[in-house]
C-alpha cells in the first residue's frame, strides 16, 4: 500500500516522465543561469512582469469591440489603484511572509507556493473574462447555467474558461522553470486558480450588486478570489504531503 501511494505521488508530480526529465533540466539551466547573475533572490521579478504582460495583452483584444458592446473595463482596461492593490496583495502578503522567514524553510515553500498561485489567479481570471467578452459565443450564468449576454457578472463562456486555464499553465509552468514551485506545485497552482474563479464567478452571480451587498464591487471581489487561490494552493499542497506520507 505504501508504495502504491508512493508511486501515485511520483506520477502526480512528473506526469510523463520524457517531459518531466525535459522540464527538470530546463529549470535547472534556467535557474543555473540566474544565480550567476546574482537574480534568483529576486525571485518575484520573473513572475510579476509575466502576469503584467499577459494581463495588459488580453485587455486590449478586441478593445474596440467590448467598448462598443459596454462590456469593457473602466479607463479602457486602466485599472486603478484599487484593482491593483487587490490584485497583489495576497501575492505581497505571502513574499513578506518569504522574506521574513517567518515558520522557517518548511513553510519558506508553502509561502513561495501561495505566491505564485495568487498571480496564476489572477492571470486566469483576466484572461477568462477578457477573452470570454472578445470571443465567448455563449455565456452562461455559471449558478443557474441560463445564457445571458457578454459582461454580465458571474457569467462563464467556453472560449474565456480555456484562455484561463492556459493563461495560468503558462505562469506556473514559467514560475517551475525559475524555480519557485515544483513540478505538482505548478500543477497545485492551475487547479487551485481553477478552483478560485469558478467560486468568484459564484459570488458575482449570487451576490454582487445585490440589496445588502452594493460594498461588493469589482475589487472586494478581486481580493476574495485571488485569497481564495492562495489558501486554497496551500491546503492543496498540505492535504498532498499529509496523503503520501
Amino acid at each position: 500500500m505504501a508504495l502504491c501511494a508512493f508511486q501515485q505521488c511520483h506520477d502526480i508530480s512528473f506526469g510523463f516522465s520524457d517531459f518531466g526529465h525535459w522540464a527538470v533540466s530546463l529549470r535547472h539551466r534556467c535557474c543555473f543561469s540566474a544565480r550567476n547573475a546574482y537574480l534568483a533572490r529576486f525571485w518575484a521579478f520573473w513572475v510579476l512582469p509575466c502576469c503584467c504582460l499577459l494581463c495588459y495583452s488580453a485587455t486590449k483584444v478586441k478593445m474596440a469591440q467590448k467598448v462598443a458592446q459596454g462590456v469593457a473595463e473602466k479607463r479602457r482596461g486602466r485599472r486603478g489603484p484599487g484593482s491593483v492593490i487587490g490584485s497583489s496583495a495576497a501575492g505581497c502578503i505571502c513574499a513578506f511572509l518569504t522574506i521574513f522567514g517567518v515558520g522557517g524553510e518548511t513553510f519558506s515553500r508553502l509561502w513561495r507556493l501561495g505566491f505564485v498561485a495568487s498571480f496564476c489567479t489572477k492571470l486566469s481570471d483576466t484572461v477568462s473574462s477578457e477573452i470570454g467578452k472578445a470571443y465567448g459565443k455563449t455565456t452562461y450564468l455559471v449558478t443557474t447555467f441560463k445564457v445571458v449576454p457578454r459582461g454580465t457578472e458571474g457569467a462563464v463562456s467556453v472560449e474565456g474558461t480555456l484562455a484561463g486555464i492556459v493563461a495560468s499553465v503558462v505562469l506556473a509552468f514559467i514560475s517551475f522553470l525559475v524555480g519557485e514551485v515544483g513540478s505538482h506545485e505548478a500543477i497545485i497552482c492551475v487547479l487551485a486558480a481553477q478552483i478560485a474563479n469558478l467560486g468568484e464567478s459564484v459570488i458575482g452571480a449570487a451576490l454582487q450588486e445585490k440589496e445588502g451587498f452594493k460594498w461588493l464591487n469589482n475589487d472586494a471581489v478581486n481580493v476574495i478570489n485571488i485569497l481564495m487561490g492562495s489558501i486554497i494552493a496551500v491546503f492543496m499542497q498540505q492535504a498532498l504531503q499529509i496523503w503520501c506520507s
